[in-house]
């Protein structure tokens, strides 16, 4: 049924797209996926072709959901044209559905895994027949013929194999050359078709040295490589996903004669009545016409301590309802709402680093046009010497092959996946590959408090032990933030009598035989006008009032870590959702003079964007919901593991535990790896200024081209795991 259905659909596109637009505003929209794009230059390839159409004022993709957003003047354009651009340009296109999305994920998943199986079935069994030849050859007892019909049988397994696996390599050198670019898989490509075209020759001439097992294993480590980064950025593509499913899936919405009636979320208008329960999630952006409440607003604003919420307060959608009934009134659709929001600026912060070159594409497009341009005229010129056309060949192709593509093809994976490894061991996560070369180019971190800075849990400061185990009773009885973390102190006991909740006020019952209240100030009778501190209030009745503060303790750390960061060169701030005093007190005691706080999400990724445009790479360390567009947004990002779902989906790395050194030691090894990347580069470069002109000149044999590609990858590995070596900090 789903694939009559995709079929349909990408028919009805083909046949009239515009059964797909939407109005945008005085502006028309087409959403489609495009499948193929993978790299910076295909995402500039699409919006460069699209966007030059006529009338078209925006064209977007998103590399990481496949989305490409087209807006136009109404009567400039016809959708068709749209489609027939990105076919000619290689990338198919159908309506965007997130369903549709997903099918697409699963297949190229399923395919590269595919891919990865015959590659190991390649490797493994080719090494059969070719560990006895190397024998032979070595102790010189392998007769013509023997060896000869061992190159046959590994042929027979080796070369389907690697034509198969190679697959995803050679569509992406064919798309990257027909943009007029070259990526990493252009010199991997014509690499292991040489090799095998090579290796096919020698055979058939009964010739000393084949390469079938060099090409299908090479294959076999970069898939690896390949399906990993696949599986990354398919938990990236989840971002948004976990961030909307903070919205409720239904509504409880009051019909025109007083009943309540349960609605989907996508059928709430402007203006509908809900009803939201103690311990629901609020649906929608709305004003609270009925009812006082305390809202927990942590994962949208930072703030730590409730809000309190009665009639006239607007509230967002997502916010969590702690104490009382609450009716209010809808002013903004699901699509429409402060969450619906903050994920289209994840999806912005997405697109944004789609741009991101990495090093690896960087030096294929310096170094894959020169070493093909040598290998090019060595061929012209050993004809024009009048060599036949089967020696020029080969020399050609030693050129290629002892240049090695397979030593540049690993020169980043390779330290990658050592660097990934150690940080891992370390409790930190690295998402992708890319995230590591960004988080090495940072000049300044973002820190958020609540969480990060803070480990997000509020703790009874200094207190009276007999009005803890007074007030305990109440505590027990409540799920607000600050009874739970009374009750915690206090620890297991007896539950008041009688004990009810007051909606935004407090717990009022009878603690050993006594009427009792816990809660505001205002509720227990206190004449303190404005807390200044997260507090709860307790008394007797008919006695004074008295106080418990409560404070969020910085990470033991913190101070250690921003010391080391500056140490490090890199500038610090925090930006917080919390109140003023609070983010003064948790920065200046970690060390941090510079600070903001009462900040909104949008303020937060606009304060990531300014950083930007001033030419500041900045990393943002962030857990709750408000971070969530900033961290998408950030040069490079990460989230400690309690972070929100949205939030650990957004972010680039993520750290276990409560040591916030682990932002330290991913900068460290990120450096080291940067660093061991670029020796790797450098290798390469000074190996061919080498190898390239023995080659030129016919001085290298095939069993020499073979030692020396081997040796120059076996090199590059052993470089890349001095990331180990002495802790692989960077220090």
């Amino acid at each position: 049924m789903a694939l009559t259905a995709t079929l349909s659909d990408s028919a009805a596109l083909a046949a009239d797209p515009s059964v797909f637009v939407r109005p945008a505003g005085e502006e028309l929209q087409l959403e489609l996926l495009v499948t193929g794009a993978r790299c910076a230059g295909c995402l500039a390839k699409i919006e460069k072709g699209v966007g030059a159409l006529q009338g078209v004022t925006l064209a977007r993709m998103n590399l990481t959901t496949g989305k490409l957003a087209v807006r136009w003047r109404p009567g400039e354009l016809k959708p068709r044209q749209i489609v027939e651009t990105l076919s000619r340009l290689g990338y198919p296109a159908m309506p965007f559905d997130p369903a549709e999305a997903k099918a697409q994920e699963d297949v190229e998943g399923r395919r590269l895994a595919l891919a990865l199986g015959v590659a190991a079935f390649g490797a493994s069994n080719a090494m059969m027949f070719s560990v006895p030849v190397w024998a032979g050859l070595l102790h010189q007892e392998m007769g013509e013929g023997v060896r000869t019909l061992f190159y046959w049988l590994t042929a027979i397994i080796s070369a389907p194999c690697a034509l198969f696996a190679g697959a995803t390599f050679f569509k992406s050198a064919w798309r990257s050359l027909r943009a007029g670019r070259a990526n990493m898989d252009v010199p991997i490509s014509i690499g292991v078709l040489l090799a095998i075209g090579v290796s096919l020759y020698e055979t058939a001439l009964h010739g000393r040295h084949a390469y079938f097992d060099a090409a299908v294993s090479l294959l076999f480590l970069l898939l690896i490589g390949r399906y990993l980064d696949h599986k990354l950025r398919a938990s990236a593509r989840s971002a948004a996903k976990d961030l909307l499913a903070l919205q409720t899936v239904t509504a409880s919405r009051i019909a025109q004669g007083g009943a309540v009636e349960a609605t989907a979320l996508k059928d709430v208008a402007a203006g509908d009545r809900l009803v939201v329960l103690p311990g629901d999630r609020m649906p929608v952006d709305a004003v609270i016409e009925e009812g006082a409440s305390e809202l927990d607003v942590s994962l949208l604003t930072g703030e730590t301590a409730p809000v309190a919420a009665m009639a006239g307060t607007a509230v967002q959608a997502g916010a969590i309802n702690l104490t009382g009934r609450l009716v209010v009134r809808a002013i903004a659709r699901s699509e429409d709402s402060a969450v619906a929001a903050i994920a289209r600026l994840m999806e912005a912060g997405a697109q944004s680093k789609s741009r991101y070159v990495r090093l690896a594409d960087r030096a294929a497009a310096i170094y894959v046009p020169t070493v093909h341009s040598v290998a090019a005229l060595t061929f012209v010129g050993w004809m024009i010497a009048g060599l036949p056309l089967p020696d020029a060949v080969m020399r050609a192709a030693a050129v290629l092959i002892i240049t090695c593509p397979c030593a540049l093809g690993l020169a980043v994976p390779a330290v990658q996946i050592v660097a990934s490894g150690r940080l891992f061991r370390r409790q930190v996560l690295v998402k992708s590959g890319a995230a590591l070369e960004r988080l090495a180019e940072i000049d300044c971190v973002v820190f958020d408090k609540t969480g990060v800075l803070t480990h997000g849990r509020p703790r009874l400061a200094v207190a009276d032990p007999a009005l803890v185990q007074a007030a305990a009773p109440l505590a027990r009885a409540s799920r607000h933030p600050l009874a739970r973390a009374l009750a915690a102190e206090a620890g297991p006991g007896a539950v008041a009598d009688q004990a009810h909740e007051i909606a935004g006020m407090g717990m009022e019952g009878v603690v050993e035989g006594r009427r009792a209240r816990l809660g505001r100030a205002a509720f227990v009778g206190a004449t303190e006008a404005q807390e200044a501190e997260t507090a709860l209030w307790f008394a007797f009745e008919g006695e004074a009032p008295r106080r418990m503060d409560f404070t969020d303790d910085l990470r033991a750390d913190a101070g250690r870590t921003i010391e080391a960061l500056k140490a490090r060169g890199l500038t610090v701030q925090v930006l917080s959702g919390d109140v003023e005093g609070a983010v003064r007190r948790a920065s200046l005691g970690a060390g941090v003079e510079q600070y903001r706080a009462g900040l909104s999400p949008f303020d937060k990724a606009a304060a990531i964007d300014a950083l930007i445009a001033a030419g500041r790479r900045p990393l943002m360390v962030g857990d709750g919901l408000n971070d969530a567009a900033a961290l998408a947004k950030a040069h490079v990002s990460v989230a400690p593991g309690a972070a929100a779902d949205a939030s650990q989906t957004a972010a680039d790395l993520v750290f276990q535990g409560e040591a916030l050194w682990a932002v330290v030691d991913a900068i460290d090894v990120a450096r080291a790896a940067r660093r061991r990347a670029l020796e790797n580069f450098a290798f390469a470069a000074a190996y061919n200024l080498v190898a390239a002109p023995a080659a030129v000149m016919g001085l290298v044999t095939p069993l020499i081209a073979a030692l020396a590609m081997s040796g120059s990858s076996l090199a590059v590995t052993l470089n890349a795991l001095r990331v180990n070596r002495a802790g692989g900090t960077g220090r």
